[in-house]
This record gives C-alpha cells, sequence and structure tokens, in this order.
C-alpha cells in the first residue's frame, strides 16, 4: 500500500477556515499527483501539524502584513517543503507577484480553478529536489522543530542526529521518563533517507506477553480460533521506514528472544503462516532504565543489548540543563496560547526563578503540563511565580558516593551552575550586570559560563522595563577558581 501523500492547508488563523472548496483541492490535487493517497491537513498553526507535509498550501484573502509572518512561520517549521499560495482578488498579477515573499515557488487566485492548482503543484513538486548534501559534500544540518535546547550536553547528543541518520544501524536510546527520546528518535528517522516512509512507535509496556509476537508481526487466516481474516502487522506497516521500540525493557524473555532474531536478520514469520518474510526496516529502542545493569540483573537478555546498542544516545535529565528551562517554557507559552489571543503572554522573573528552583522528576514532560495549567490558571499578561504550581520544596537529589573530594566538587558544580542560571534570569542574559552582581570581573564570568556550556543568549528576553535586582553574590564553600 502506498504512503499517504500529505498536504497542509495553512488557513487563517483566527478563523481556521478556507473559503476555497476543500473538495476542490482534493480533487485537483488527486489529478495533479495520479495514483497517490492524498490528505490534506486543513490547520491553522504550523506548529500542531502532524505529521510533516510534502507540500503546503497557503491561503490568504487579503496580503497584509501578516502573511510574511505565515509564511516565516511555515519555513520555521518545515525547512525543505515547498510553499504554493492561494490569493485572494486583490490587485494585477504583476504587482502581486512582486509582492509576493521569495520563499513563495508559485501562486494561483481565488476563485480557484482546479486544473490550474493542478498544473501549479505538479510542475512545483517537478522542480522540489531537496539536496541530501551540501556542495561541500557535507550533511544538510539537521533543524528538528521539536527539539529545544542550547545546553553543552543536550547539542552533544543534537549533534549526533546527522551521523545517526546516515546509516541504518540500530540505536539505543535511553534516558529518564520524560527526556524526549521519542523526539530524538523521530529526528533520526525524518533526518534519514527513510523519512517518505513511516515512523511506527510501539510502546512495548503495553503490549499483552501473548500479544506482542501477533502485534508485531501479525497473523494469517486461521492462525488461532479467532483469526477469521489475516492481520498485517506493526513491523509491515512500517516497511521502508522505522520501528520505534519504546520501552523495551518491558519485554518478557520469549519477547526478547523472539526480538532477538528479527533484530539480528530482518527476518520475522507471522502467526500460523509457513513462510518467512525479510522486512526492510530500521530499528531504534529506547529505555528509560539502564539496560546494561539490567543485563547485570539477568531481567534483560545480553545478546539482544548488544544488537540493540550498535549507536547509542543519551537523552539528559531537564535537571542537569537548567539553562535550557527558560528556553523550553517560553516555547510551550506560544504552543499554549489561548484561541482567542487572550492570556498571558510572558513569564516574570520571579516565574522563571520557581521553575528554575524545581527538581523537574518528570523532566519535560513535566515542565510542558506545568506551563499548560500555568495558562489556563493565569488571567493576566504576564505569568506570576503564584500562577506555577510545582512543588517547589523538592530539592535537587545529591548522590553521596564515591569519595568525600567527588562529592564536594560535584555538590560546588551543581551550585555554581545553579547560581549562574539564576543571576542570568534575573539581568536577561545581561552579562555585565550578572558579573557584577556576582562579585566577579566580566572575562572571569563568562569563564564560568563557558565551563558550564551555559549560553546568555537562552536568557535574553524582549520585555522592556527594569531588570531584577541584583542577588546577594556568592560566598564560600563555592570555589569561584575552579
Amino acid at each position: 500500500m502506498k504512503d499517504v501523500f500529505h498536504i497542509a492547508l495553512l488557513t487563517h488563523a483566527e478563523g481556521g477556515r478556507s473559503c476555497c472548496d476543500h473538495a476542490c483541492i482534493v480533487d485537483a490535487l488527486e489529478r495533479a499527483l495520479p495514483g497517490e493517497r492524498i490528505a490534506v491537513d486543513q490547520i491553522a498553526d504550523p506548529a500542531l501539524a502532524t505529521p510533516a507535509p510534502r507540500l503546503v498550501l497557503l491561503h490568504q484573502q487579503v496580503l497584509d502584513s501578516s502573511y510574511d509572518a505565515r509564511v516565516a512561520a511555515a519555513i520555521r517549521r518545515w525547512p525543505d517543503v515547498p510553499i504554493v499560495g492561494i490569493m485572494g482578488m486583490q490587485r494585477n498579477d504583476d504587482q502581486l507577484a512582486r509582492d509576493l515573499p521569495a520563499a513563495i515557488r508559485d501562486f494561483i487566485l481565488c476563485p480557484l480553478d482546479g486544473r490550474e492548482l493542478a498544473l501549479r503543484v505538479r510542475r512545483v513538486l517537478s522542480q522540489d529536489h531537496p539536496p541530501d548534501r551540501s556542495a561541500s559534500g557535507e550533511a544538510r544540518p539537521v533543524r528538528v522543530h521539536s527539539l529545544v535546547g542550547e545546553s553543552a550536553m543536550f547539542q552533544a547528543q543534537v549533534d549526533k542526529i546527522p551521523l545517526f541518520a546516515d546509516v541504518d544501524a540500530p540505536v539505543l536510546l535511553q534516558g529518564e521518563t520524560g527526556t524526549g527520546k521519542e523526539v530524538f528518535a523521530r529526528a533520526i528517522h525524518y533526518s534519514s533517507a527513510r523519512r517518505e516512509h513511516a515512523f511506527i512507535p510501539i510502546n512495548c509496556a503495553a503490549l499483552p506477553d501473548q500479544l506482542f509476537e501477533n502485534e508485531l508481526f501479525g497473523h494469517a487466516k486461521g492462525a488461532y480460533t479467532s483469526a477469521a481474516h489475516e492481520q498485517a502487522g506493526l513491523v509491515l506497516e512500517a516497511e521502508g521506514g522505522t520501528l520505534f521500540l519504546d520501552e523495551v525493557d518491558a519485554l518478557n524473555p520469549y519477547a526478547q528472544a523472539k526480538l532477538l532474531r528479527f533484530v539480528q536478520y530482518r527476518e520475522y514469520r507471522p502467526l500460523g503462516c509457513s513462510r518467512t518474510k525479510l522486512a526492510n526496516v530500521r530499528i531504534l529502542a529506547a529505555s528509560n532504565v539502564d539496560l546494561r545493569q539490567a543485563v547485570a540483573n539477568r531481567q534483560f537478555r545480553e545478546d539482544l543489548f548488544h544488537r540493540l546498542n550498535v549507536l547509542s544516545l543519551v537523552v539528559p535529565p531537564l535537571r542537569d540543563r537548567a539553562e535550557d528551562i527558560p528556553l523550553l517554557a517560553k516555547r510551550f507559552l506560544q504552543r499554549f496560547q489561548r484561541a482567542d489571543g487572550q492570556g498571558p503572554r510572558r513569564f516574570s522573573d520571579e516565574a522563571l526563578q520557581k521553575l528554575l528552583a524545581h527538581a523537574w522528576p518528570g523532566n519535560v514532560r513535566e515542565l510542558e503540563s506545568t506551563v499548560q495549567r500555568a495558562v489556563v490558571m493565569c488571567a493576566s499578561a504576564t505569568i506570576q511565580a503564584q500562577d506555577i504550581e510545582c512543588a517547589v520544596d523538592q530539592q535537587k537529589k545529591v548522590s553521596l558516593t564515591g569519595s568525600l573530594r567527588a562529592v564536594k566538587n560535584s555538590a560546588t558544580m551543581d551550585a555554581e551552575r545553579a547560581y549562574l542560571v539564576k543571576t542570568l534570569v534575573t539581568f536577561r542574559g545581561n552579562v555585565t550586570h550578572a558579573a557584577k552582581a556576582a562579585g566577579k570581573e566580566r572575562r572571569s564570568f563568562q569563564r564560568l559560563l563557558r565551563k558550564y556550556g551555559i549560553h546568555r543568549e537562552s536568557f535574553q528576553q524582549d520585555e522592556t522595563g527594569p531588570i531584577g535586582a541584583y542577588p546577594p553574590p556568592l560566598h564560600p564553600p563555592f570555589d569561584w577558581h575552579a
């Protein structure tokens, strides 16, 4: 079965409706793309679109100042997807062509002519050949909308994506619950040559033990009493694409044995079928526990671990990249803005400090829920500290294993990092004011920022008005000469 050819129809954000006939658009696209399975997703905000489209149709009744912003939003979300404009009748074609943004590949005027739309879409798609490599032979930079973070340890994992995307080897993603392992898995898939095919996630913990083989490989008609029809498994659904095995550590020993052979040879046999099939899929797996320790505890097969752990990616917990909290919070605030345009648009400095003080055991997922709750509960344009509901008294756990020197150094570094982040939040990324508050020279303060991989740009805000008061300078036991 052919993959679905997804097309995004961007309508007016305020109304979410288009004056163009939806059926007419679908009919025109079916003529432009004969033999394809067409799906037109009508949306107002590119950030909410899933899956990624192959073409964007951007409808605008009146060409005004909002049009450039809508085009820019579409480009940020899908940098390599061609855009065709559907414009209302408002001026002569020559002037319209001059005023349209350069990113628009082509445009058509309302009332919509299906045959003309089909011709223009066909021409744009025939000209669209996004290069996999630049003229210098280097891989294209990966731009994934959902990967937000500028901390050194987070970027170190993001930098692995183009390397992992260029090969077909299995990848094991490890990290705590809520850190974004599936987001990284999708980034690898959509940066690879398999991006035109399906990404199929499977929550292994949600599959009953007796149904794992049936769900994964499918069954033939009559394989068991209730098998009245043949059923394809998730492996066949992911053919040509990527199979993502989330919480792979939850599989029982029988399922692990079945998975081992499939990972090793890509061979499988549906229940009740006498013939072995060969799958063309890439396998990504994720776990929120330490699989090496699970192997040592005889809870996970060692041979399966080594088959999955060809390439490894560890997603850091949110508490270890505190400088990314303001970035993530602002991104979630933009996502959860109310449809009526009312509600909060920014965080106060006190609110950001409260977010920074939390340990975030639920990581990015917990932060997302917290911001969404604050948007609902806040009645003003600025989210204050009292609008944020989180357990601020929950302190970050300090590991007491190892030598006294190691524990002391670890605690000192955590405190230094927390102070630097808090000071930059207070002064909105202004290094001069932050250094003065810390009682340090600007150059020394910048060296500390580099030491911890903290980027001041992450804390710069657009709000006007006075910045916060100087926090008290640090006192021992903090070692500023480290």
